[in-house]
């Protein structure tokens, strides 16, 4: 809270990102640089910075870390396009395509075949991709003081609309219920996930998932930007809005459900549905002797991400569920008349805890 302080009674100035100088009230478009192409030449990757005509913390969006991830690409571009730096307290950072380098492939990974997300916060002398996560992680995340990074599901599978944390971490979950969608997911992150590597230093970090790879999907990229005006507003970064009422269910525990047996796997449930122990997810069906397997639900819970039909072989991760346990919880929010917020103010106002059984929570 001192810090918050001494920021806002801080001149409220131009700032140096990039090479470039972003006064107050503007909108610019910089660069950081990520590595060499096999000619030697640099490879700028775009970024937007609005910098607010008041002052404010520093929010960063990011996206397409997995070069075919499409869906936040929209969200941040959307979000940069349409925010007004005169109307906005603090700086808002979009990067909508960190691993260009992928998307120009259509591909998951980095040209050496890396995932990036597994690099962070990366090393100056090491693989590519930990030289890449380096120079982004230096240059553009530490001046974040929150982070929102988007995500889809990937290979050939779909997640549905939801916010994953670490739910230990309060200024993170803070951040969470700030967005406002449905479903959160408590989750470490992975060491050398960015998410990961932005908590490790204190900067509070959440990842939207939505959707599956190689597409742009409406209903998936509208809820990720009206996710993204909700936090600024709750923040204080939009000088007034109106706070939605939302309902969160938080999952403390997800699983896979995987397949025993090979071959066409056609899905009975569709993202979203809630499921009881015992209930029909699908069935995998022998293209040669048409033998059909079905696959059950082993918990009660939400289907939160399942894969799209296809073929696959023993073992294959089908259909993620969060599980409806007793450390899952619901937090229940009244929809609040158009307001201005303060942007001393920081986090939403508290939610109330459901209690509700399972069987009399709507769905």
């Amino acid at each position: 809270m001192a810090a918050t302080s001494a920021r806002a009674q801080a001149p409220w100035q131009a700032i140096e990102l990039l090479g470039e100088t972003i006064a107050p009230g503007e909108k610019w478009r910089v660069s950081w640089l990520s590595g060499e192409t096999f000619a030697g030449g640099p490879v700028p990757i775009p970024a937007r910075v609005a910098r607010g005509s008041q002052p404010g913390p520093t929010l960063c969006l990011t996206a397409g870390i997995h070069g075919d991830e499409l869906n936040g690409i929209e969200v941040v571009r959307r979000v940069l396009q349409e925010v007004d730096p005169s109307q906005l307290r603090g700086t808002l950072i979009g990067v909508p395509i960190v691993n260009l380098h992928g998307f120009r492939q259509a591909s998951r990974y980095l040209p050496d075949r890396r995932d990036l997300n597994r690099y962070f916060p990366g090393r100056a002398n090491g693989s590519a991709a930990s030289r890449i996560a380096h120079s982004f992680f230096d240059q553009v995340i530490r001046q974040c003081e929150a982070l929102v990074d988007f995500h889809t599901g990937s290979f050939h599978r779909s997640n549905v609309p939801q916010v994953r944390v670490d739910a230990t971490d309060s200024g993170a979950f803070e951040l969470a219920k700030a967005f406002g969608i449905g479903v959160v997911v408590h989750a470490l992150g992975e060491p050398g996930t960015l998410r990961r590597a932005a908590g490790d230093i204190g900067i509070p970090a959440i990842i939207y998932e939505a959707g599956e790879p190689m597409r742009f999907q409406p209903v998936e990229v509208e809820q990720g930007v009206r996710g993204v005006l909700e936090l600024l507003t709750r923040k204080g970064m939009l000088a007034s809005g109106t706070r939605r009422g939302q309902r969160q269910e938080i999952y403390y525990r997800t699983r896979w459900v995987r397949v025993d047996d090979g071959g066409i796997l056609l899905a009975s449930v569709a993202l979203g549905d809630a499921v009881k122990t015992g209930d029909e997810l699908g069935s995998v069906t022998d293209p040669i002797s048409s033998q059909r397997t079905i696959v059950r639900s082993p918990y009660d819970g939400r289907v939160i991400g399942m894969a799209l039909n296809q073929v696959v072989i023993p073992g294959f991760a089908a259909f993620h569920i969060g599980i409806r346990g007793d450390d899952y919880r619901v937090l229940v929010e009244e929809p609040a008349e158009t307001q201005t917020a303060e942007p001393e103010s920081g986090a939403a106002e508290p939610l109330t805890e459901d209690r509700l059984d399972v069987d009399e929570r709507p769905e």
